[in-house]
């Protein structure tokens, strides 16, 4: 791309200056206002400038104003109702070039492949617009034709980015160094993959496939038939978009379900399946009669691997248990740092700034909390932002705006922390696994009050069934793998070889009232290899404990019983 714009100097400086006159004079115009003192008298001048302006400037800029219009606790609200405008309220190409370019795509007159269409767009985008229309075999569809010329203006205006943050990283707030061209690279990438509609509609059916049964999330068909690079058609969904509150409260659904549908799957897309929804503003989420959330657009998509979220879960363990030195080995797997950073200097940083904010209640946390609180941090350390997780910011921040806007008392900690405990406590991988050891176990000893954390927490939004999740603990207990933790369970249970029944009467406390040790022990056992030793000696010891519950405080093991009971599950 040097190479070809290197050779046509005119071009790039024209358009330099068509990006640059515009925004020196709007910041010149907000600048005249707080000189003046006249800021709130001419907010709404200035909110529609800035709306045109970047209207103005094309697909990369509507794309930045698309960001902001997700932030009402970053933009007043005033600014924030014209930016909302961009999600699907821009201007669009005459419809005249829009059935051109269907033909010519699809290689049939217009009247042939749809039997009727909107003579009009039903909403206009930053890369295209999209016309209702209903195909002869009686679907009615949605039909997204690109924007002319589109590929050649992203290309100029990503080359002047591209050029410009080679000079704009020494003056921004955050160390970001080089890695500010590699951002601007990955945000070009996105844009050529989010312009290629059939990856779109691949991006789409993966998408599905990964919510098939889901109660609460709705993915649209794609007609690959009636669908090419430059022509999308997808099934026409016919919801309420999420900016509308007004419809949205009249339908009788409740916005708190749909923030907690939105901030769920966004959960579930980065720590579960590692395919996520990058760009969810409200223009691409619909509320559906049936209380339902529909995606759209799947055009900007990423994923992590594997070991990205694995590495995810390890700095939330290690955030959670405030094991700084570890979590420093996790940003550095992660590659927001180098290997070789001080951490003598940086982990007492980390102490003090995490430690305001793992001390806030849950519901008071949000993620603009969290950056103001790192911001300086990461100034003053070498932090760096992997342009590969750029896009997870985004897509969190994003999420976390969308919501603000439906339900102003909502933090996405209160929705996230009981989705990340349930899937401590109930994902079967060995790497979770080992994870939630680390939480449960510290020097060796069984911490008891972090486990009632993790299942109060997880079964606080209604999500986590005891029954099941017991099966499956205790399934691994009795496992070969788990010998070394049986131990350290009866260790924890017992003193001076003296097991401590206000131990075990807190541990049959978690599992009620909803599961009687009778029924507990009835449908986990039942679940178990059949025959191993080691069922019967555990039966006995059940009974026995449940024998003397009433009558002892404390009950005298032998000596020898804790060796007994790790060793078991060895014979047959």
């Amino acid at each position: 791309m040097s190479r070809y714009y290197r050779w046509r100097l005119p071009q790039v400086i024209g358009r330099s200056l068509a990006i640059l006159w515009p925004l020196f004079w709007f910041v010149l115009c907000l600048r005249w206002d707080q000189l003046w003192g006249h800021t709130d008298r001419n907010v709404g001048q200035r909110s529609v400038q800035l709306r045109k302006l970047l209207t103005h400037l094309g697909p990369t800029f509507i794309k930045v104003g698309q960001a902001l219009s997700t932030r009402p606790d970053l933009v007043r609200k005033d600014f924030l109702e014209e930016l909302t405008q961009l999600q699907d309220q821009l201007p669009g190409f005459p419809s005249l070039q829009a059935y051109a370019r269907i033909e010519s795509e699809l290689g049939r007159p217009i009247a042939e492949i749809y039997a009727q269409i909107s003579p009009e767009p039903v909403a206009a985008a930053s890369l295209g617009q999209v016309y209702k229309a209903q195909l002869h075999s009686g679907e009615w569809v949605a039909v997204k034709v690109q924007r002319p010329h589109l590929r050649e203006r992203l290309s100029l205006d990503l080359y002047l980015i591209r050029w410009a943050s080679t000079w704009l990283a020494p003056w921004l707030p955050l160390n970001l160094g080089n890695t500010l061209t590699a951002v601007v690279d990955e945000f070009g990438r996105k844009l050529y993959e989010e312009i290629d509609y059939l990856n779109e509609g691949r991006n789409c059916e993966r998408f599905a496939g990964y919510f098939r049964g889901d109660p609460d999330v709705y993915v649209p068909r794609i007609f690959w038939a009636y669908s090419t690079r430059r022509v999308l058609t997808l099934e026409w969904i016919d919801g309420i978009k999420l900016t509308d509150i007004e419809r949205i409260q009249a339908a009788n659904l409740e916005v708190k379900q749909l923030v907690r549908i939105g901030v769920v799957s966004a959960l579930k897309q980065l720590l579960e399946y590692g395919f996520f929804h990058a760009d969810p503003h409200p223009g691409n989420l619909f509320a559906l009669a049936d209380g339902r959330m529909a995606y759209i657009d799947f055009g900007m998509m990423d994923q992590l691997t594997q070991e990205m979220k694995e590495y995810l879960v390890d700095a939330l363990v290690h955030l959670v248990d405030r094991d700084y030195n570890t979590l420093i080995d996790d940003f550095i797997h992660l590659g927001f740092l180098q290997p070789n950073v001080n951490r003598q200097e940086l982990i007492p940083a980390l102490e003090t700034v995490l430690a305001d904010v793992l001390t806030q209640e849950v519901g008071n946390f949000n993620f603009k909390t969290a950056t103001d609180q790192f911001s300086d941090l990461m100034y003053r350390y070498p932090f760096q932002v992997p342009p590969h997780f750029a896009l997870v910011i985004r897509s969190l921040v994003t999420q976390e705006g969308v919501a603000l806007s439906l339900y102003p008392q909502f933090r996405i900690v209160g929705v996230a922390y009981p989705y990340v405990a349930k899937r401590l406590l109930t994902d079967e991988s060995p790497r979770i696994r080992e994870r939630l050891l680390q939480v449960l176990i510290k020097e060796g000893k069984f911490r008891w009050n972090r486990l009632e954390n993790l299942i109060q927490i997880a079964r606080s939004d209604g999500g986590l069934d005891l029954v099941p999740t017991a099966r499956m603990g205790l399934r691994y207990l009795m496992s070969e793998e788990a010998r070394t933790l049986r131990r350290q369970l009866v260790l924890s249970l017992t003193e001076d070889d003296r097991i401590h029944f206000e131990e075990l009467q807190r541990l049959w406390h978690l599992l009620s009232p909803e599961i009687s040790p009778t029924h507990l022990w009835q449908a986990t056992m039942g679940s178990l290899p059949n025959p191993f030793v080691l069922q019967d000696t555990f039966a006995e010891l059940g009974e026995q404990v449940q024998a003397h519950l009433k009558q002892l405080s404390r009950w005298r093991l032998p000596q020898a019983w804790p060796d007994l009971l790790a060793g078991m599950g060895q014979e047959r």
